[in-house]
Protein backbone atom coordinates (compact mmCIF):
# COMPACT_ATOMS: atom_id res chain seq x y z
CA UNK A 1 0.00 0.00 0.00
CA UNK A 2 1.58 3.23 -0.66
CA UNK A 3 2.05 5.21 2.59
CA UNK A 4 0.71 8.34 0.60
CA UNK A 5 -2.71 6.93 0.13
CA UNK A 6 -3.97 6.16 3.41
CA UNK A 7 -8.06 5.77 1.78
CA UNK A 8 -6.63 2.38 1.32
CA UNK A 9 -5.71 1.15 4.47
CA UNK A 10 -8.02 -1.34 6.17
CA UNK A 11 -9.79 0.59 9.01
CA UNK A 12 -10.70 4.51 7.61
CA UNK A 13 -11.50 6.96 10.16
CA UNK A 14 -14.86 7.59 8.66
CA UNK A 15 -17.70 5.14 7.18
CA UNK A 16 -20.87 7.08 4.66
CA UNK A 17 -23.32 3.88 4.85
CA UNK A 18 -24.95 3.87 1.40
CA UNK A 19 -28.04 1.54 0.44
CA UNK A 20 -27.08 -2.20 -0.42
CA UNK A 21 -26.23 -2.06 3.27
CA UNK A 22 -22.46 -1.14 1.98
CA UNK A 23 -20.13 1.37 4.53
CA UNK A 24 -17.90 3.45 2.38
CA UNK A 25 -14.57 4.33 4.09
CA UNK A 26 -13.33 7.70 3.52
CA UNK A 27 -10.73 9.81 5.60
CA UNK A 28 -11.07 13.25 6.47
CA UNK A 29 -9.67 14.76 2.99
CA UNK A 30 -12.16 12.55 1.04
CA UNK A 31 -15.07 14.12 3.65
CA UNK A 32 -13.83 17.73 3.34
CA UNK A 33 -14.23 17.13 -0.68
CA UNK A 34 -17.97 15.81 0.32
CA UNK A 35 -18.54 18.58 2.23
CA UNK A 36 -18.12 21.40 -0.50
CA UNK A 37 -20.88 22.90 -2.33
CA UNK A 38 -19.81 21.47 -5.57
CA UNK A 39 -20.96 17.99 -4.54
CA UNK A 40 -23.47 18.50 -2.00
CA UNK A 41 -25.30 19.83 -4.71
CA UNK A 42 -25.53 15.72 -6.47
CA UNK A 43 -27.57 15.38 -3.43
CA UNK A 44 -30.57 17.33 -5.20
CA UNK A 45 -29.67 15.86 -8.88
CA UNK A 46 -31.13 12.48 -9.55
CA UNK A 47 -29.44 9.44 -11.00
CA UNK A 48 -32.09 8.25 -13.40
CA UNK A 49 -34.47 11.38 -13.53
CA UNK A 50 -37.04 10.32 -15.48
CA UNK A 51 -37.05 6.45 -15.11
CA UNK A 52 -39.00 7.70 -11.73
CA UNK A 53 -42.04 7.51 -14.61
CA UNK A 54 -42.29 3.70 -14.13
CA UNK A 55 -40.18 2.71 -11.32
CA UNK A 56 -40.74 4.57 -8.41
CA UNK A 57 -38.35 4.06 -6.70
CA UNK A 58 -35.25 5.27 -8.62
CA UNK A 59 -34.62 8.35 -6.58
CA UNK A 60 -31.20 7.87 -5.80
CA UNK A 61 -29.19 10.90 -6.70
CA UNK A 62 -25.29 11.42 -8.06
CA UNK A 63 -24.12 12.05 -4.77
CA UNK A 64 -24.65 8.22 -3.84
CA UNK A 65 -23.71 6.66 -6.72
CA UNK A 66 -20.33 8.95 -6.32
CA UNK A 67 -19.79 7.21 -3.46
CA UNK A 68 -20.38 3.78 -4.44
CA UNK A 69 -18.03 4.72 -7.72
CA UNK A 70 -14.99 5.67 -5.00
CA UNK A 71 -15.50 2.40 -2.71
CA UNK A 72 -15.05 0.29 -5.82
CA UNK A 73 -11.88 2.47 -7.00
CA UNK A 74 -10.31 1.70 -3.65
CA UNK A 75 -11.14 -2.13 -4.08
CA UNK A 76 -9.69 -2.11 -7.56
CA UNK A 77 -6.79 -0.10 -7.00
CA UNK A 78 -6.03 -2.56 -3.59
CA UNK A 79 -6.28 -5.54 -6.06
CA UNK A 80 -4.40 -4.37 -8.94
CA UNK A 81 -1.31 -3.07 -6.54
CA UNK A 82 -1.09 -6.84 -5.70
CA UNK A 83 -1.83 -8.95 -8.69
CA UNK A 84 -0.21 -6.64 -11.63
CA UNK A 85 3.58 -7.29 -10.97
CA UNK A 86 4.75 -4.05 -12.50
CA UNK A 87 1.93 -1.98 -10.58
CA UNK A 88 5.58 -0.11 -8.71
CA UNK A 89 7.09 0.23 -11.84
CA UNK A 90 4.10 2.01 -13.99
CA UNK A 91 1.76 4.12 -12.01
CA UNK A 92 3.02 6.35 -9.49
CA UNK A 93 1.28 7.57 -6.03
CA UNK A 94 0.59 11.00 -7.73
CA UNK A 95 -1.27 8.95 -10.41
CA UNK A 96 -3.22 6.87 -7.86
CA UNK A 97 -4.17 9.68 -6.20
CA UNK A 98 -5.28 11.13 -9.09
CA UNK A 99 -7.18 8.48 -10.18
CA UNK A 100 -9.02 8.20 -6.45
CA UNK A 101 -10.31 12.11 -7.08
CA UNK A 102 -11.41 11.24 -10.70
CA UNK A 103 -13.47 8.62 -9.38
CA UNK A 104 -15.14 10.44 -6.33
CA UNK A 105 -15.44 13.30 -8.59
CA UNK A 106 -16.73 12.13 -11.91
CA UNK A 107 -20.25 13.39 -11.78
CA UNK A 108 -19.04 16.94 -10.67
CA UNK A 109 -20.37 18.63 -13.91
CA UNK A 110 -23.74 16.75 -14.05
CA UNK A 111 -26.95 19.13 -13.93
CA UNK A 112 -30.41 17.56 -13.86
CA UNK A 113 -31.57 15.87 -16.62
CA UNK A 114 -28.19 16.77 -18.22
CA UNK A 115 -27.55 13.00 -20.46
CA UNK A 116 -31.01 13.45 -22.59
CA UNK A 117 -30.71 16.98 -23.10
CA UNK A 118 -27.19 16.38 -24.04
CA UNK A 119 -27.83 13.60 -26.74
CA UNK A 120 -29.98 16.94 -28.29
CA UNK A 121 -26.27 17.60 -29.63
CA UNK A 122 -27.65 21.67 -29.43
CA UNK A 123 -24.57 24.10 -29.55
CA UNK A 124 -25.96 26.38 -26.56
CA UNK A 125 -26.43 23.80 -24.25
CA UNK A 126 -23.97 23.06 -21.72
CA UNK A 127 -21.53 19.84 -21.43
CA UNK A 128 -21.17 17.91 -17.96
CA UNK A 129 -17.92 17.91 -18.89
CA UNK A 130 -16.82 21.64 -19.48
CA UNK A 131 -19.24 22.41 -15.76
CA UNK A 132 -16.67 19.60 -14.30
CA UNK A 133 -13.84 21.88 -14.94
CA UNK A 134 -15.44 24.77 -13.81
CA UNK A 135 -16.06 22.85 -10.55
CA UNK A 136 -12.82 21.47 -10.37
CA UNK A 137 -10.57 24.33 -11.27
CA UNK A 138 -11.71 27.34 -8.65
CA UNK A 139 -12.73 27.73 -5.37
CA UNK A 140 -12.71 25.49 -2.45
CA UNK A 141 -12.43 22.11 -4.41
CA UNK A 142 -9.21 23.45 -6.60
CA UNK A 143 -7.89 24.55 -2.99
CA UNK A 144 -8.72 21.59 -1.30
CA UNK A 145 -7.15 19.56 -4.22
CA UNK A 146 -3.90 21.48 -4.06
CA UNK A 147 -3.61 21.71 -0.23
CA UNK A 148 -4.97 18.22 0.87
CA UNK A 149 -3.60 16.17 -2.46
CA UNK A 150 -0.79 18.22 -4.08
CA UNK A 151 -2.66 17.56 -7.19
CA UNK A 152 -3.12 20.14 -9.91
CA UNK A 153 -6.95 20.47 -10.33
CA UNK A 154 -6.68 20.47 -14.11
CA UNK A 155 -4.84 17.04 -14.33
CA UNK A 156 -8.37 15.93 -12.35
CA UNK A 157 -10.47 17.54 -15.11
CA UNK A 158 -8.11 16.21 -18.07
CA UNK A 159 -8.66 12.56 -16.86
CA UNK A 160 -12.14 12.74 -16.84
CA UNK A 161 -12.35 14.70 -19.91
CA UNK A 162 -9.28 13.69 -21.94
CA UNK A 163 -9.19 10.27 -24.37
CA UNK A 164 -6.84 7.77 -23.36
CA UNK A 165 -4.38 8.66 -26.10
CA UNK A 166 -0.70 10.05 -26.05
CA UNK A 167 -0.96 9.27 -22.04
CA UNK A 168 1.48 7.21 -19.93
CA UNK A 169 0.93 2.98 -19.66
CA UNK A 170 -0.03 3.62 -15.99
CA UNK A 171 -2.35 6.57 -16.63
CA UNK A 172 -4.15 4.85 -19.70
CA UNK A 173 -4.75 1.73 -17.27
CA UNK A 174 -5.86 3.78 -14.86
CA UNK A 175 -8.74 5.72 -17.31
CA UNK A 176 -9.82 2.41 -18.26
CA UNK A 177 -10.67 1.37 -14.76
CA UNK A 178 -13.02 4.28 -14.87
CA UNK A 179 -14.29 4.71 -18.26
CA UNK A 180 -13.67 1.10 -20.08
CA UNK A 181 -15.73 -1.51 -21.12
CA UNK A 182 -15.47 -3.19 -17.49
CA UNK A 183 -15.09 -0.18 -15.44
CA UNK A 184 -16.58 0.83 -11.71
CA UNK A 185 -18.48 3.48 -12.87
CA UNK A 186 -20.78 0.48 -14.95
CA UNK A 187 -20.24 -1.92 -12.02
CA UNK A 188 -21.84 0.70 -9.41
CA UNK A 189 -24.64 2.35 -11.47
CA UNK A 190 -26.28 -1.39 -12.94
CA UNK A 191 -26.26 -2.54 -9.27
CA UNK A 192 -27.29 0.82 -7.60
CA UNK A 193 -29.96 1.34 -10.48
CA UNK A 194 -30.88 -2.15 -10.42
CA UNK A 195 -31.61 -2.08 -6.54
CA UNK A 196 -33.03 1.45 -6.60
CA UNK A 197 -35.65 0.41 -9.62
CA UNK A 198 -36.84 -3.05 -7.85
CA UNK A 199 -35.13 -5.01 -10.35
CA UNK A 200 -32.94 -8.05 -10.39
CA UNK A 201 -31.43 -7.45 -13.36
CA UNK A 202 -28.22 -5.13 -12.95
CA UNK A 203 -27.90 -7.06 -9.34
CA UNK A 204 -26.97 -10.94 -10.71
CA UNK A 205 -23.00 -10.31 -11.54
CA UNK A 206 -20.55 -11.30 -8.60
CA UNK A 207 -18.74 -8.07 -8.11
CA UNK A 208 -16.26 -9.41 -5.82
CA UNK A 209 -15.28 -12.25 -8.16
CA UNK A 210 -15.17 -9.92 -11.13
CA UNK A 211 -12.59 -7.81 -8.85
CA UNK A 212 -10.93 -10.19 -7.80
CA UNK A 213 -10.75 -11.40 -11.00
CA UNK A 214 -8.87 -7.95 -12.76
CA UNK A 215 -5.41 -8.01 -14.24
CA UNK A 216 -4.09 -5.96 -17.15
CA UNK A 217 -3.75 -6.14 -20.49
CA UNK A 218 -0.06 -4.00 -21.14
CA UNK A 219 -0.27 -4.39 -25.21
CA UNK A 220 -3.94 -3.02 -25.43
CA UNK A 221 -3.05 -0.90 -22.51
CA UNK A 222 -6.51 -1.48 -20.36
CA UNK A 223 -7.80 -3.52 -17.70
CA UNK A 224 -8.73 -6.92 -18.01
CA UNK A 225 -9.76 -10.12 -16.06
CA UNK A 226 -8.44 -13.41 -16.06
CA UNK A 227 -10.38 -16.93 -16.93
CA UNK A 228 -12.07 -16.93 -13.12
CA UNK A 229 -14.14 -13.86 -14.33
CA UNK A 230 -15.50 -15.14 -17.24
CA UNK A 231 -18.60 -15.44 -15.67
CA UNK A 232 -19.07 -12.82 -13.80
CA UNK A 233 -18.46 -10.82 -16.65
CA UNK A 234 -20.81 -12.15 -18.97
CA UNK A 235 -23.31 -11.14 -16.03
CA UNK A 236 -22.23 -8.11 -16.24
CA UNK A 237 -22.84 -8.02 -20.35
CA UNK A 238 -26.36 -9.21 -19.88
CA UNK A 239 -26.94 -7.66 -17.04
CA UNK A 240 -26.33 -4.09 -19.05
CA UNK A 241 -28.30 -5.32 -22.00
CA UNK A 242 -31.05 -6.49 -20.01
CA UNK A 243 -31.30 -2.72 -17.79
CA UNK A 244 -30.67 -1.16 -21.06
CA UNK A 245 -33.88 -3.11 -22.43
CA UNK A 246 -36.28 -2.83 -19.64
CA UNK A 247 -35.17 0.07 -17.88
CA UNK A 248 -33.30 3.43 -19.39
CA UNK A 249 -34.99 2.27 -22.85
CA UNK A 250 -38.71 1.56 -21.45
CA UNK A 251 -41.17 3.17 -23.74
CA UNK A 252 -42.40 4.83 -21.70
CA UNK A 253 -39.22 6.56 -20.07
CA UNK A 254 -38.61 7.20 -23.19
CA UNK A 255 -42.19 9.09 -23.95
CA UNK A 256 -40.64 11.20 -20.74
CA UNK A 257 -37.40 11.93 -22.32
CA UNK A 258 -39.10 12.32 -25.95
CA UNK A 259 -41.32 15.30 -24.27
CA UNK A 260 -38.65 16.77 -22.18
CA UNK A 261 -36.07 17.02 -25.42
CA UNK A 262 -38.69 18.67 -27.61
CA UNK A 263 -39.73 21.22 -24.80
CA UNK A 264 -35.88 22.13 -24.37
CA UNK A 265 -35.10 22.26 -27.80
CA UNK A 266 -37.93 24.98 -28.34
CA UNK A 267 -37.33 26.39 -25.23
CA UNK A 268 -33.56 26.57 -25.59
CA UNK A 269 -33.12 29.88 -26.59
CA UNK A 270 -35.01 31.88 -24.08
CA UNK A 271 -33.08 30.19 -21.57
CA UNK A 272 -29.73 31.56 -19.25
CA UNK A 273 -27.88 27.80 -19.58
CA UNK A 274 -25.31 29.32 -17.60
CA UNK A 275 -27.73 29.21 -14.52
CA UNK A 276 -28.34 25.33 -15.12
CA UNK A 277 -25.17 23.87 -12.96
CA UNK A 278 -26.25 25.81 -10.01
CA UNK A 279 -29.58 24.43 -10.28
CA UNK A 280 -30.94 21.17 -8.74
CA UNK A 281 -33.93 18.93 -9.95
CA UNK A 282 -36.80 20.88 -8.28
CA UNK A 283 -34.55 24.17 -9.90
CA UNK A 284 -35.11 22.97 -13.59
CA UNK A 285 -38.27 21.74 -13.63
CA UNK A 286 -39.85 24.59 -12.04
CA UNK A 287 -37.84 27.42 -14.04
CA UNK A 288 -38.56 25.23 -17.49
CA UNK A 289 -42.57 25.33 -16.61
CA UNK A 290 -42.46 29.21 -15.72
CA UNK A 291 -40.39 29.76 -19.02
CA UNK A 292 -42.94 27.87 -21.09
CA UNK A 293 -45.93 30.01 -19.32
CA UNK A 294 -44.28 32.77 -20.08
CA UNK A 295 -42.91 32.65 -23.72
CA UNK A 296 -44.37 29.18 -25.32
CA UNK A 297 -47.99 28.68 -23.64
CA UNK A 298 -48.41 25.89 -26.64
CA UNK A 299 -45.74 23.75 -25.17
CA UNK A 300 -47.48 23.87 -21.50
CA UNK A 301 -49.29 20.15 -22.33
CA UNK A 302 -45.35 18.93 -22.71
CA UNK A 303 -44.07 20.00 -19.33
CA UNK A 304 -47.24 19.48 -17.22
CA UNK A 305 -47.22 15.78 -18.57
CA UNK A 306 -44.29 15.14 -17.15
CA UNK A 307 -43.95 17.09 -14.39
CA UNK A 308 -47.19 18.29 -12.77
CA UNK A 309 -49.40 15.28 -10.59
CA UNK A 310 -51.65 14.85 -13.90
CA UNK A 311 -49.24 12.92 -15.30
CA UNK A 312 -50.08 12.49 -19.01
CA UNK A 313 -47.33 11.20 -20.44
CA UNK A 314 -47.29 10.39 -24.69
CA UNK A 315 -48.38 7.00 -25.70
CA UNK A 316 -46.20 4.73 -28.10
CA UNK A 317 -48.19 3.95 -31.64
CA UNK A 318 -45.06 2.70 -33.39
CA UNK A 319 -41.61 0.97 -32.52
CA UNK A 320 -39.17 -1.07 -34.19
CA UNK A 321 -35.74 -1.82 -34.08
CA UNK A 322 -32.57 -2.13 -36.42
CA UNK A 323 -33.56 -5.80 -37.49
CA UNK A 324 -36.90 -4.55 -38.34
CA UNK A 325 -36.42 -1.51 -40.60
CA UNK A 326 -32.65 -1.36 -41.15
CA UNK A 327 -33.35 1.61 -43.50
CA UNK A 328 -35.61 3.47 -41.65
CA UNK A 329 -34.27 2.48 -38.64
CA UNK A 330 -30.50 4.03 -39.66
CA UNK A 331 -32.41 7.29 -41.66
CA UNK A 332 -34.09 8.53 -38.26
CA UNK A 333 -31.37 7.19 -36.03
CA UNK A 334 -28.27 9.37 -35.16
CA UNK A 335 -29.90 12.46 -37.16
CA UNK A 336 -29.68 15.80 -36.31
CA UNK A 337 -32.55 16.83 -33.80
CA UNK A 338 -33.86 20.23 -35.84
CA UNK A 339 -34.18 17.50 -38.74
CA UNK A 340 -36.09 14.96 -36.61
CA UNK A 341 -38.33 17.79 -35.20
CA UNK A 342 -38.54 18.84 -38.67
CA UNK A 343 -40.00 15.47 -39.47
CA UNK A 344 -42.70 15.82 -36.59
CA UNK A 345 -44.30 18.53 -37.63
CA UNK A 346 -44.62 17.12 -41.58
CA UNK A 347 -45.87 13.87 -39.21
CA UNK A 348 -48.61 15.12 -37.76
CA UNK A 349 -49.51 16.84 -41.13
CA UNK A 350 -49.59 13.39 -43.12
CA UNK A 351 -52.05 12.35 -39.42
CA UNK A 352 -54.31 14.48 -40.50
CA UNK A 353 -54.93 13.65 -43.70
CA UNK A 354 -54.62 9.58 -42.37
CA UNK A 355 -57.59 10.61 -39.67
CA UNK A 356 -59.39 13.37 -41.28
CA UNK A 357 -58.96 15.68 -38.41
CA UNK A 358 -56.52 18.08 -37.88
CA UNK A 359 -53.28 17.48 -35.55
CA UNK A 360 -51.40 19.62 -33.86
CA UNK A 361 -47.25 20.12 -34.29
CA UNK A 362 -46.94 18.66 -30.72
CA UNK A 363 -49.02 16.16 -30.71
CA UNK A 364 -46.84 13.91 -32.28
CA UNK A 365 -43.17 12.89 -30.87
CA UNK A 366 -40.55 10.80 -32.77
CA UNK A 367 -38.10 9.14 -30.79
CA UNK A 368 -34.59 7.77 -32.43
CA UNK A 369 -31.15 6.69 -30.69
CA UNK A 370 -29.02 9.66 -30.49
CA UNK A 371 -25.50 10.15 -32.25
CA UNK A 372 -23.62 8.65 -28.94
CA UNK A 373 -23.30 5.19 -29.02
CA UNK A 374 -22.95 2.83 -25.87
CA UNK A 375 -19.20 1.84 -24.81
CA UNK A 376 -18.94 -1.54 -26.26
CA UNK A 377 -18.06 -4.97 -23.97
CA UNK A 378 -14.50 -5.55 -25.96
CA UNK A 379 -13.44 -6.87 -22.56
CA UNK A 380 -9.98 -9.08 -22.90
CA UNK A 381 -9.57 -11.96 -21.16
CA UNK A 382 -5.82 -13.88 -19.87
CA UNK A 383 -5.84 -17.24 -21.10
CA UNK A 384 -3.15 -18.82 -19.06
CA UNK A 385 -0.80 -20.76 -20.60
CA UNK A 386 2.96 -22.61 -21.03
CA UNK A 387 4.45 -19.11 -22.71
CA UNK A 388 2.56 -16.70 -20.23
CA UNK A 389 -0.63 -15.23 -20.52
CA UNK A 390 -2.31 -14.78 -24.05
CA UNK A 391 -5.28 -12.19 -24.17
CA UNK A 392 -8.49 -12.84 -26.10
CA UNK A 393 -11.39 -10.90 -26.85
CA UNK A 394 -14.14 -12.32 -24.48
CA UNK A 395 -16.80 -12.82 -27.16
CA UNK A 396 -14.26 -15.43 -28.29
CA UNK A 397 -14.54 -17.20 -25.14
CA UNK A 398 -18.58 -16.85 -24.36
CA UNK A 399 -21.50 -17.19 -26.37
CA UNK A 400 -23.43 -15.55 -24.35
CA UNK A 401 -21.38 -12.10 -25.18
CA UNK A 402 -21.07 -13.14 -29.09
CA UNK A 403 -24.42 -12.83 -29.15
CA UNK A 404 -25.44 -9.55 -27.12
CA UNK A 405 -21.86 -7.34 -28.03
CA UNK A 406 -20.54 -8.35 -31.24
CA UNK A 407 -22.98 -6.28 -33.33
CA UNK A 408 -23.77 -2.84 -32.41
CA UNK A 409 -25.12 -2.69 -28.99
CA UNK A 410 -27.51 0.31 -29.78
CA UNK A 411 -29.57 -2.05 -32.39
CA UNK A 412 -30.32 -4.59 -30.55
CA UNK A 413 -32.06 -2.57 -27.49
CA UNK A 414 -32.66 1.15 -28.81
CA UNK A 415 -36.03 1.58 -30.81
CA UNK A 416 -36.89 3.93 -32.86
CA UNK A 417 -40.82 4.70 -31.77
CA UNK A 418 -43.60 7.32 -32.30
CA UNK A 419 -45.64 8.84 -29.47
CA UNK A 420 -49.09 10.75 -29.60
CA UNK A 421 -50.87 12.99 -27.16
CA UNK A 422 -53.30 10.32 -25.01
CA UNK A 423 -56.18 11.65 -26.14
CA UNK A 424 -55.35 10.81 -29.95
CA UNK A 425 -54.19 7.43 -30.03
CA UNK A 426 -57.36 5.88 -30.42
CA UNK A 427 -57.37 7.32 -34.28
CA UNK A 428 -54.37 5.11 -34.67
CA UNK A 429 -55.53 1.84 -33.25
CA UNK A 430 -54.86 -0.77 -35.22
CA UNK A 431 -52.86 1.55 -38.10
CA UNK A 432 -49.54 0.24 -37.91
CA UNK A 433 -48.69 -0.70 -41.17
CA UNK A 434 -50.33 2.94 -42.09
CA UNK A 435 -48.15 4.22 -39.56
CA UNK A 436 -45.04 2.38 -40.66
CA UNK A 437 -45.82 3.18 -44.62
CA UNK A 438 -46.62 7.08 -43.53
CA UNK A 439 -43.33 7.38 -41.56
CA UNK A 440 -41.04 5.79 -44.34
CA UNK A 441 -43.02 7.77 -47.54
CA UNK A 442 -41.80 10.90 -45.52
CA UNK A 443 -38.44 10.03 -44.49
CA UNK A 444 -37.79 9.13 -48.60
CA UNK A 445 -39.65 12.34 -49.58
CA UNK A 446 -37.25 14.65 -47.67
CA UNK A 447 -34.21 13.02 -46.99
Amino acid sequence: MDELLPELGDNPPFQIRIPGEVNVGVTRRVLRLLDTPAMQRLKRISQLGLVTHVYPGATHTRFEHSLGVYRLACMVLRRLQTSWRRWREMVTGQQERLFLLAALMHDIGHWPYCHPIEDLGLAWAPRHEELARRWLCHGEVADLLRRDWEVEPDAVADFLASPRQNVSLGESILRSMLNGPVDIDKMDYLQRDSLHAGVPYGQNFDLLRLIGALTVDEQRRSLAITEKGKTAAEMLVFGRYVMFSEVYWHHAVRSATAMLQRLVYHLGPHCDTTAWREWSDVDFVSRLGALAAERRPELLPLHQGIFSIHRRLYKRVLQFNHAAAPDLYHSLARCEYSQLDGWMVKLAERLAQLTGRPWSAWEVLIDAPPAKLEVQFDVRVALTGGQGDRFVSLAQVSPVVQTLATEQFDQHVKRVRVFVAPDRVAELAGREEQLMKTLDELIQSTS
